[in-house]
């Protein structure tokens, strides 16, 4: 490569290497502020959020720049110190959005409960609260007095879609709300946001319901349906059958105990549909396991009825099962390879069952065929051929 060709490489690949550390240094860095200058920033894990903070040890004076777009111009966005826990309850916040006369305002709030909140004193003397709104983002500024020797603080962030009656309104409930908390380490200046007991438990929530109302079930219906067509499958099909189901409804149990666990935790927060077909699902699964036991011999009078009901309860819980699965999905927010997984395994226990169906129904109609076409049975014991009752 001659020379004028190889600087021109190496200034490319000086403009590329310069690039890609911009890039790596974060959104925060690219947002500059009128009359303030912070001296860290970091980009927060949910809500397209960003913090910018200077912090000054010997005073314990914390100064800080919130930047968040609400969902709805007319939303609130806010920021906030937990100095006794890890979540909203106990938070010292403050909120900023369009005041009764059009303006931005930033006020105060003790987040002590769920529910409605009151504007009040907070834990830490603030001043120079003020807030702005421009293409769509809010941002909140405010000096806090820290206790002495504070290195570390909690701290939440939120935004919501609705003031009403000068009253920031409830937030939504997804994973980007709920999870939007860590740590701010003032002397490393890092932002750091740890798995919480509460998350841990979502996913094993939603892992055990997905593999056993959303899999082990459906595989066990399968194998009822399809396979007792072929005689020499009997009595394994039921085995298979009754084992699919009995330990799909215990992993089921497992998932439903959970959440009940999760939804006693997290008071004021409901998914009320998710928590409904729940109920149902497993009130219904528990009367197909118990009708087990009332389970009528194959020639008995009431076996049809049995049958019926059998067939439209189980039918029922599958149905209640894979809808459910992706209400949780959508409560969990999970990536979208978690919710492609999961399609593609619906799509495959489908198209598997497609596949039966079409099989079974041509050996159906096959030995029907066989026996239309022989006017007599077998011998009966005493010698005397009976027609073949269709």
């Amino acid at each position: 490569m001659d020379a004028p060709g190889f600087q021109l490489a190496l200034r490319f690949l000086v403009i590329l290497a310069v690039a890609s550390s911009a890039g790596a240094a974060g959104a925060c860095s690219s947002v500059t502020f009128s009359n303030r200058v912070y001296a860290a920033c970091s980009d927060l894990p949910r809500l397209s959020s960003s913090l910018h903070w200077s912090f000054d040890a010997a005073a314990a004076t914390l100064s800080v720049a919130f930047v968040a777009p609400p969902p709805k111009p007319e939303g609130w966005v806010a920021w906030a110190i937990n100095p006794t826990a890890d979540g909203m309850i106990g938070s010292q916040a403050l909120i900023a959005f369009h005041q009764p006369n059009g303006s931005m305002g930033v006020r105060t709030y003790n987040i002590s409960g769920y529910g409605s909140i009151a504007e009040g004193a907070i834990d830490f003397q603030t001043s120079d609260l003020a807030a702005e709104y421009s293409g769509g983002v809010m941002r909140v500024f405010g000096k806090l007095k820290l206790p002495a020797g504070t290195t570390a603080v909690k701290q939440v962030w939120q935004v919501g879609s609705s003031v009403a009656d000068g009253v920031p309104q409830q937030h939504a409930t997804e994973l980007e709300n709920t999870q939007s908390k860590g740590t701010l380490d003032l002397i490393k200046g890092a932002v750091s946001v740890s798995e919480t007991s509460s998350s841990r438990n979502k996913n094993v929530h939603g892992v055990l319901n997905a593999v056993s109302w959303g899999i082990l079930l459906p595989i066990g219906a399968i194998f009822a349906r399809y396979l007792k067509t072929f005689e020499s499958a009997d009595p394994t099909w039921f085995y298979l059958h009754v084992t699919c189901q009995i330990v799909g409804y215990g992993v089921g149990v497992g998932g439903w105990a959970t959440g009940l666990s999760l939804g006693s935790k997290s008071k004021g927060i409901e998914y009320t549909t998710h928590r409904s077909i729940a109920m149902a699902l497993f009130s219904l699964a528990t009367l197909q396991v118990f009708a087990l036991f009332l389970r009528p011999n194959k020639d008995h009078k009431y076996r049809l009825y049995w049958n019926i009901y059998h067939h439209l309860v189980g039918y029922t819980v599958i149905t209640l099962g894979v809808v459910n699965v992706f209400k949780g999905l959508d409560i969990l927010g999970v990536a979208h390879k978690w919710r492609a997984g999961y399609i593609i395994a619906v799509c495959i226990l489908g198209g598997a069952a497609l596949f039966l169906e079409v099989a079974t129904w041509i050996v159906v109609l096959k030995r029907k065929s066989d026996v239309s076409t022989k006017p007599y049975g077998e011998s009966s014991s005493n010698g005397v051929q009976k027609p073949l009752s269709v």
